[in-house]
């Protein structure tokens, strides 16, 4: 049955049929590696892992229920296990004791089981539910919107080619669109097929999904001046499409403004406080109205040192101009969420292979017609280094005597002919690109060339299971604040460390409780706010999922202490 089954009757059971799935089930354990990883068990029901009971259907009868499977997921992504076959590495016996069976999934079990969740399309489903439970807890209405390129190195993608900024160049590759708050907690992802602009998927896909969330449809009942708005950087910029969502919908917007060729009196600039990530930061303000392509709005300019002006501009009537430039520079918690979820949890991993087709009434540009406007723009720049390098020379000759100009004709007359060679190529391939239509459908694409997409639901599933995570290491970071010194920049690593380290489990049947001791950390201050974390956790009175035992968390770092006492 493989190696730490300890539980064969239910494993019959499960195979012929007989029940649903393996009750869950602890006995006392000393010693079991990575058991800190239940600290996060109170905040992740908090956060709606399981949640997933209101949306998804149960899985086929066997020994590993939607339950387990979700739970084994959450372990993983908290004790950086990154893809289930790195679970062939690991003491998957004493990790499945923590979740009360007797081992994890096998690699393959574990896929097959994931592959019957994602066939139900459920995931965007799961997100808009989450996103409801979210909002009416924090009732946020700043919400950061970023895109986040994920390149494909495979062969059977026929994926559209986009600007990696972290490898600045142009690769195939996917786009997964983000909504965060301004602490960077996720709240909604989206995925591209295409060359989708950030305009079109704002406008299309995350605002209904924010419109029809329930916290901001009571804030449209209430008559609320403006609903939510939304901070993002200049790649959606168009300013007739910020007074639209503000005329429609009542969609405020804050972002940089483009193409600032003006500079303000630097007197008018005054000193402000404001906010950025939780951080007090002082600055040199100035805000004025402006006008852009007949649509009023605010203009917000923040002066540095070096006498730099960035320009913010806004559609919201009433925030300060203080907060203005906090949203907007608070904008760095999206990448600072994107680098921690890269680094952490394997964030780019693909979760399944194959790919899907995509409406093929969908238009593109052209390939080819791309394909020669770039060889165009290529000679035509060519053609202009030749043109100075041409009048360079024609500057030359007017500073020579007549006996030295024999010497520069040829040259003169090299660098002409060059140029009107260049000229007629470009003549040449300008003419054949009028033959070509600049916008395609797909199902005119030849097969082999044919755009198509990667998998995405699987993806989406993993996401909402790293994105409840996430939401609950920062819950837990957040609660760690007042008992921990530098927990501005160790609080992640310290919580890290919780749910590495190795604990104990002590279940008591007679009086309904489950025992989780955590044994010591590396310091003394660690272990001292481990120690007021643990009471924390044990106010919320949180009973293990499929049981009706109450988790009780201590550790042992706080008996030693009273032992010693005595």
């Amino acid at each position: 049955m493989g190696i730490a089954t300890t539980r064969p009757l239910e494993r019959v059971l499960a195979a012929t049929g007989q029940i649903d799935e393996a009750p869950v089930m602890f006995e006392a354990q000393s010693s079991l590696c990575q058991a800190g990883v239940l600290f996060a068990l109170p905040a992740l029901i908090s956060q709606g892992l399981f949640e997933y009971e209101n949306i998804y259907k149960p899985l086929p009868k066997g020994y590993y229920g939607f339950r387990s499977i979700v739970l084994t997921l959450a372990i993983m992504a908290l004790c950086r296990i990154k893809n289930p076959e790195q679970l062939k590495q690991c003491k998957v016996g004493e990790l499945g004791r923590i979740i009360g069976l007797d081992r994890l999934p096998e690699t393959r079990n574990l896929r097959t089981k994931i592959q019957h969740i994602v066939t139900q399309q459920k995931a965007v489903e799961f997100n808009k539910h989450l996103l409801n439970r979210w909002l009416d807890k924090e009732e946020c209405i700043y919400f950061y919107i970023d895109g986040h390129v994920r390149i494909y190195y495979g062969s059977q993608g026929q994926l559209t080619s986009k600007y990696v900024s972290r490898q600045k160049l142009c690769l195939s590759a996917t786009t997964e669109y983000w909504v965060n708050d301004n602490n960077g907690l996720p709240y909604l992802v989206v995925n591209g097929e295409l060359n989708e602009k950030l305009q079109d998927i704002i406008e299309t896909e995350i605002v209904p999904r924010l419109l029809a969330s329930d916290f901001i449809q009571k804030r449209q009942q209430q008559n609320e001046e403006v609903l939510f708005t939304l901070v993002f950087d200049r790649e959606a910029y168009k300013p007739a499409f910020f007074y639209r969502l503000w005329v429609e919908h009542k969609i405020a917007v804050i972002t940089y403004r483009k193409n600032v060729r003006d500079l303000w009196d630097k007197n008018s600039f005054k000193p402000y406080c404001i906010e950025v990530i939780g951080n007090q930061v002082d600055m040199l303000l100035c805000e004025q109205p402006i006008t852009l392509d007949g649509c009023p709005f605010r203009e917000v300019r923040s002066l540095s040192e070096g006498g730099h002006q960035t320009a913010i501009m806004t559609t919201h009537p009433r925030i300060t101009i203080n907060q203005i430039a906090g949203q907007m520079f608070s904008r760095w918690s999206q990448e600072n969420f994107f680098k921690y979820m890269i680094a952490d949890y394997d964030f780019d991993k693909m979760a399944e292979f194959g790919t899907e087709s995509i409406d093929e009434n969908k238009e593109v540009v052209n390939p080819e017609y791309r394909k020669i406007t770039y060889r165009i723009k290529k000679l035509k720049e060519k053609a202009g280094r030749l043109e100075a390098e041409f009048y360079t020379l024609v500057e030359e000759l007017n500073n020579k005597t007549i006996d030295k100009l024999p010497a520069f004709t040829p040259r003169q007359l090299g660098y002409m002919e060059q140029i009107q060679n260049l000229k007629e190529t470009i003549n040449q391939l300008t003419g054949e690109r009028r033959q070509i239509p600049a916008r395609i459908q797909l199902k005119n694409m030849p097969e082999g060339k044919r755009y198509n997409k990667l998998k995405t639901e699987s993806k989406l599933f993993l996401n909402l299971i790293k994105m409840i995570c996430y939401r609950a290491e920062t819950v837990i970071a957040e609660q760690l604040n007042p008992f921990f010194s530098k927990a501005k920049e160790e609080k992640r690593m310290l919580i890290k460390q919780i749910f590495n380290t190795t604990a104990d489990l002590i279940p008591d049947y007679v009086n309904l409780t489950l025992t989780v001791r955590l044994y010591s950390l590396s310091t003394p201050r660690a272990n001292e706010a481990a120690e007021k974390l643990c009471t924390l956790l044990n106010d919320t009175e949180t009973v293990f999922p499929g049981t009706n035992l109450q988790l009780i968390f201590k550790t042992t770092a706080s008996q030693i202490a009273r032992d010693q006492e005595v």
